[in-house]
């Protein structure tokens, strides 16, 4: 359990500048009481019953958030057989083929290959010829779909077919690949150590957009022991209407008088994806000729998008819409403005730029992944030839006043916010030698950093006691965007506060 303290006295810290506020010359004291921060200054008395830490100089930022996660199949990720380095369908064969015979009768549930740049489709028969009666699920590294053999596809109550399962008979499947291993691999314990992970990199909270289980199994898990970070809980559409009917809101707490874990937003998933080549353009695929739907398509038609956003808008709740192509983002920000509704588009991986204004203009948040533009770097120059300067448009965001939030989407990136906010900055990899991409669109350290903590201020008298103190100053003057980037992912936490309680302390703290 986190420390039980009735507050926190951090001694000599270092306050990271966010937004432009005072830098203090020195090192101050910070007092977090009931969960607020209280003083700021040097030489504060510690009042009874509060612990104190030496900081020792250490800087001191607004708690991280990760503001899109899929914590369960992320938990999951961690026990899968990582599928990220195959770069062809023969060599996913091999793997399975090996893992079968190793195994033999043991399903196989792998994740996190890229098959948007293998060079042709694959197909159920061909995996079947190395799998026989073992069940084979073979997830995308988007999460979008899944190859997999007949003996997986029987057990979920799949149809007969012979290509890969898309989209939202994918996301409806997903739930039952417990069928096939026999325990869920995400009771309360693994949670609980995904949970303690994150703290480790300084992540107070995070939004989870799981699409399994619902406010039942999260209260469960947090009387649990997983009570460690703040979590915003989102729903989807096909629990929209037991949501409403339960009273929950956007902001409500599901435990009574605990504000860590509250109800979160509507979710809803408007287009598809790159890597699947099912995120909704307004131009077509480079390859849309061998496409169904060259220019990809939406998920679901224009009025039943309004009529969610709608509904979810008069019951008190936030929308987070995803939407990764340009048009995909028109259509969603037309819902917005005809419904009042407010929350955020997820992605907009793809944008045109008036559009980056209407988004700001409505108030919503631009709840962004800044690590997929690496994985989706050469992918976009292939099969969206000419829009790589629309793709990941971050300073675009900025520049329009939008409220730009950072996350993992993790498993789909791994959930890590020095991750994040180093891509923002360099939009690049460590070990690729070439420019970075479009660094036109790149942020400084700071404004990636104010973009990660939940859009808190600067650490002072009012703020959260949800802090994050490290080892070294994220801001420290750099050579290079690129060298600052690789400082930032360097990054080393010594203690994570959790309204003013310590959630997770270095060995030297």
């Amino acid at each position: 359990m986190p420390d039980q303290m009735t507050g926190l006295l951090l001694r000599e810290t270092r306050i990271v500048p966010l937004t432009g506020d005072p830098v203090f010359g020195a090192p101050v004291d910070v007092l977090v009481t009931d969960g607020v921060v209280t003083a700021v200054g040097p030489g504060l008395t510690r009042p009874d019953g509060v612990e104190e830490v030496a900081a020792g100089g250490r800087w001191l930022v607004p708690g991280l958030w990760d503001q899109h996660v899929h914590l369960g199949q992320w938990t999951l990720s961690q026990q899968r057989v990582d599928t990220s380095a195959l770069t062809s369908p023969e060599q996913a064969r091999a793997l399975v083929a090996g893992l079968v015979a190793e195994r033999p009768g043991r399903p196989v549930i792998g994740f996190g290959h890229r098959p948007g740049v293998w060079t042709r489709e694959v197909t159920v028969t061909e995996l079947d010829e190395v799998s026989g009666v073992t069940p084979v699920v073979l997830i995308a590294g988007d999460a979008h779909h899944a190859w997999l053999n007949s003996a997986a596809l029987a057990a979920l109550g799949l149809g007969v077919r012979d290509e890969v399962v898309r989209e939202n008979e994918w996301f409806a499947a997903y739930e039952l690949l417990t069928r096939l291993t026999g325990e869920a691999g995400d009771g309360p314990a693994a949670y609980r150590s995904t949970l303690a992970a994150a703290a480790a990199q300084g992540v107070v909270g995070l939004v989870d957009f799981e699409f399994t289980g619902g406010a039942d199994e999260w209260r469960e898990r947090w009387h649990d022991g997983c009570d460690l970070l703040r979590v915003r809980m989102a729903s989807y559409a096909d629990r929209l209407e037991s949501v409403i009917e339960a009273g929950l809101r956007t902001g409500t707490p599901l435990v009574p008088g605990d504000d860590r874990l509250v109800m979160g937003s509507l979710k809803i998933i408007s287009d598809g994806s790159l890597n699947t080549r099912t995120a909704w353009c307004c131009e077509p695929y480079a390859d849309g000729d061998r496409l169904e739907q060259p220019t990809g398509a939406a998920n679901l038609p224009a009025h039943e998008l309004s009529a969610l956003l709608a509904r979810a808008h008069m019951s008190g709740l936030q929308v987070a819409t995803h939407a990764i192509g340009d048009a995909a983002l028109s259509a969603a920000l037309d819902a917005y403005a005809a419904t009042g509704a407010r929350g955020s588009i997820e992605h907009a991986q793809l944008v045109a730029r008036p559009d980056v204004t209407r988004l700001a203009d409505l108030g919503l948040r631009a709840s962004v992944q800044p690590a997929h533009l690496l994985d989706d770097r050469d992918l976009t120059e292939l099969i969206w030839p000419g829009r790589g300067d629309r793709s990941f448009a971050f300073r675009w965001m900025l520049e329009a006043g939008a409220r730009l939030v950072l996350g993992s989407d993790a498993p789909v990136s791994p959930l890590d916010p020095w991750l994040a906010i180093a891509a923002a900055v360099h939009r690049g990899r460590d070990d690729d030698d070439r420019d970075a991409w479009h660094p036109e669109h790149a942020l400084t350290p700071q404004e990636a950093l104010a973009a990660s903590v939940d859009e808190q201020p600067t650490v002072r008298v009012g703020s959260l006691g949800d802090l994050v103190l490290l080892d070294h100053d994220p801001l420290a003057p750099a050579g290079s965007a690129r060298e600052a980037a690789a400082a930032l992912r360097r990054t080393s936490v010594a203690l994570t506060v959790v309204g003013g309680r310590v959630v997770h302390r270095s060995g030297d703290m």
